[in-house]
């Protein structure tokens, strides 16, 4: 890729600005200073900008350990902000694509990706990838067999839906993990509601088996490849 078009794509300015930055020196290419902006660049050179490290990848995986009080979304949304807020340098350059979302009073993981591909088979109901669920309920646990074999909600539509085949693993009596492969709006919580209970705190743990990493803090996120993405993700 051009030099200008990569440093324009990462949102350090127009070409024209970047053109402007390599005429003045501050750009540097593999330790030497580059004054032509149309110059090829791959992913093993070294770009300094203003004696800065440029970070850039072919495609950008992070898992992200998700608090509560943040959308979903790739913008604001009222008095909530987006969970893309809590992505800083150099990664916030990057126009990053939310794979699995989370309502805003759910915690945990959360997939983000620059990859097209791997979005579309993150999602897709073709793939049937199951997540991972924490729960606490307000009452105590009990007839969840009946989500294990499919319980009629309301989808997103308000239109009624009867849901897939589930599993719960039951903790104690106020919690358990559930494994849906669906996605539906507030599918957890309206589950529950179908037997007559209520979730009071509910955390996504794993997509298929990525799991959430046990000492990632809320509100933080790790850099992953696209093997270690893959292998979780897609391995029976």
């Amino acid at each position: 890729m051009r030099l200008d078009k990569l440093l324009s794509n990462l949102k350090y300015g127009s070409r024209k600005d970047i053109k402007m930055l390599c005429k003045k020196g501050f750009v540097q290419l593999n330790g030497k200073i580059v004054k032509d902006a149309g110059i090829d660049v791959t992913l093993n050179d070294e770009i300094l900008l203003d004696e800065k490290k440029v970070y850039f990848y072919e495609n950008l995986y992070l898992v992200m350990n998700k608090p509560q009080g943040y959308v979903s979304s790739n913008i604001d949304e009222g008095k909530y902000p987006s969970l893309l807020r809590l992505i800083k340098e150099p990664y916030n350059r990057y126009d990053l694509n939310i794979c699995g979302r989370l309502d805003v009073d759910t915690e945990g993981l959360v997939l983000l990706t620059t990859d097209g591909n791997l979005l579309h088979q993150v999602i897709t109901p073709k793939k049937d990838i199951y997540k991972k669920y924490y729960v606490k309920l307000k009452n105590i646990l009990k007839n969840y067999e009946i989500l294990e074999n499919g319980v009629e909600i309301l989808d997103g539509m308000n239109n009624p839906y009867t849901t897939k085949q589930a599993f719960i693993e039951k903790i104690d009596d106020y919690s358990c993990y559930i494994m849906i492969s669906e996605g539906k709006f507030h599918q957890v919580k309206r589950m529950f509601l179908a037997i007559d209970n209520e979730v009071v705190y509910l955390k996504r743990v794993a997509i298929g088996n990525l799991e959430l990493p046990s000492n990632l803090e809320l509100g933080t996120y790790q850099l992953l490849t696209l093997e270690e993405v893959q292998n979780k993700l897609f391995s029976k």
